[in-house]
């Protein structure tokens, strides 16, 4: 449905007098959606701003110490996690969309499941399998009877990008499986048919009507590998996350990691303009095939290596991991299931529940809006508010924190002018901020069910109920509401997940004691306790299982 088609003052058939009618009535709608999006703007802003001020002394300490160490190390995880999520997702969407072999019904939507597990998870259970006190290399000395042997160092480049391509390649292999599958064999066969081979028809014809899909994934990929926190500081790599909370808590410098996050920020703008031009002008012009499409049967050594690989990356980066925490969680649940680890729980769940709450309506907003008034502005405003899952949690942090610190100051100024009150900080290091980082990271991740939800609603209805002499308001709770529960459910629940994994914006910005499950596996894992880190990992898997079940069972076609 065209997006233009919810704006009853666009039909012809409109009553008369209905546009001048939105025109007088709309106004407070889009000051909403421009304050949600202006809410996005003010950490962007702030950050930039700390460079009118730089921290000069701590400055010339990163420049000569680690900054080009961090460049390095960045750059190095770039290129690596991008090579290697492109080589995996495709590889694996293509064998799942386009070809049978044993276990293919399986490993289709199996792949995904890797979603589920956040990759400072994933990172310390490599740590704590493949370390020199690990039992893999335990288990290597006692079988060879010396430790004279040489064994690949987990914490290295190569560990952290190993780590992150196996978290992090179900983006690829989920948009680029949907883009196969779009395709069908029948594009291949045209490619066959001018005389290529398959391996030549796949590079020319399907990968390249791929790319906008296999695009968007990659970049997914890097703004998740550059946002992350926890899983380079468990491996000890340092990178622009890791220098954001060292200048933040350790060199009590904020300024210094406002200036840190704009570098980073400029990461984050090359990974979607690279996406914007790898994406080109591409444009998709097939829809799912809905028959029994015929797959390409592998045969012999080709099924062989087909179900070997699928079943090695599912092994690393899903079974293998989930096992090793569930041995741990026996070996240890006694050490840590008592009433801190309940507190641990209720106060994720309690910040889950809000931010989800919160960001939904927000969310809710902006989409009723740009039906109400779907112009140029209105997109503007609802693009830019849903810019903010492009923004790394330590960028939001730093952002919110240098925000909520001018405002404390002002309000004590004014409350000392006027009554002589001495008034201490209120907004910076409170729950409003962490909320409010919350909301602004993951105000996409609501907007995108709500508003295709908004798609299946008929523009009839709401004539029908403004000619009935019903409000805005009016149209939204009672008939727009309901209709919309599946989607307002699958935002709220999304937000939900992402808010119970976040770690960055958590650790710079949450309460004195308000620690989460997050929060806790990055203190165990700080001291290499990764078996007390496995209770609470496991409840983040069992949680993250359930929007991975819900984009497996929408991405699965029925045939």
């Amino acid at each position: 449905m065209n997006a233009t088609a919810g704006n009853p003052a666009s039909r012809t058939t409109a009553p008369i007098g209905i546009s001048t009618w939105l025109n007088v009535h709309v106004w407070h709608w889009r000051l909403a959606s421009f304050a949600i999006a202006a809410v996005v703007a003010a950490p962007i802003l702030v950050v930039a701003s700390a460079w009118l001020a730089p921290d000069t002394t701590v400055w010339q300490h990163l420049v000569n110490t680690v900054l080009g160490e961090l460049l390095r190390n960045t750059a190095y995880l770039i290129l690596g996690v991008g090579i290697g999520v492109f080589v995996l997702g495709v590889g694996l969407a293509w064998l799942t969309a386009m070809c049978d072999f044993p276990g293919r019904r399986l490993f289709d939507w199996a792949l995904m499941l890797p979603l589920a597990i956040p990759a400072y998870v994933l990172a310390f259970v490599a740590v704590g399998l493949l370390d020199f006190s690990g039992p893999v290399q335990g288990w290597l000395r006692g079988l060879l009877g010396h430790s004279d042997y040489w064994f690949p160092p987990i914490r290295s480049t190569g560990g952290v990008v190993a780590v992150m391509v196996l978290a992090f390649y179900p983006y690829v292999y989920m948009l680029a499986r949907a883009a196969f599958l779009g395709q069908g064999r029948s594009m291949l066969e045209t490619g066959r048919v001018s005389g290529l081979s398959p391996m030549g028809a796949f590079l020319r014809v399907a990968l390249p009507m791929a790319r906008p899909a296999v695009a968007a994934g990659i970049a997914l990929a890097l703004m998740e590998t550059l946002a992350d926190f926890g899983a380079v500081s468990i491996f000890n790599y340092d990178t622009f996350t890791t220098a954001i909370y060292k200048a933040w808590l350790g060199l009590s410098s904020l300024s210094a990691a406002a200036q840190l996050a704009t570098l980073l920020l400029l990461f984050v703008a090359l990974a979607l303009f690279g996406e914007q031009r790898l994406r080109g002008r591409a444009r998709y012009h097939v829809g799912l095939k809905r028959g029994r499409e015929r797959r390409i049967r592998l045969k012999g050594a080709n099924a062989f290596f087909a179900t070997i690989a699928s079943a090695v990356v599912l092994l690393l980066a899903f079974v293998i991991p989930v096992g090793q925490l569930l041995v741990w969680v026996w070996q240890t649940a006694y050490l840590d299931f008592d009433t801190r680890y309940f507190q641990f729980f209720a106060n994720t769940l309690s910040l889950g529940a809000a931010a989800a709450v919160i960001t939904t309506f927000c969310a809710l907003l902006l989409a009723y809006t740009y039906r109400l008034r779907p112009d140029r502005v209105t997109r503007g405003a609802v693009r830019f508010a849903t810019l903010g899952y492009a923004l790394p949690g330590s960028v939001l942090a730093v952002g919110i924190m240098l925000s909520f610190i001018w405002l404390d100051q002002r309000l004590a100024h004014l409350m000392q002018q006027w009554f002589g009150m001495a008034l201490g900080p209120l907004l910076a290091g409170s729950l409003i901020a962490l909320i409010l980082a919350y909301g602004v990271r993951f105000m996409a991740v609501a907007h995108g069910p709500i508003d295709s939800a908004f798609e299946h609603i008929k523009p009839s209805l709401w004539q029908a109920a403004r000619s009935l002499g019903a409000s805005n308001w009016e149209i939204l709770w009672r008939i727009s509401i309901p209709m919309l529960r599946t989607g307002l459910l699958s935002a709220g629940l999304l937000v939900f997940i992402e808010v119970m994994k976040e770690m960055p914006a958590t650790l710079l910005l949450r309460p004195f004691g308000w620690d989460t499950l997050a929060t806790r596996i990055f203190e165990m894992t700080s001291e290499g306790e990764w078996e007390r880190a496995a209770l609470p990992a496991v409840t983040l898997v069992l949680a993250g299982l359930i929007p991975v079940v819900m984009l497996v069972r929408r991405s699965t076609p029925r045939i």
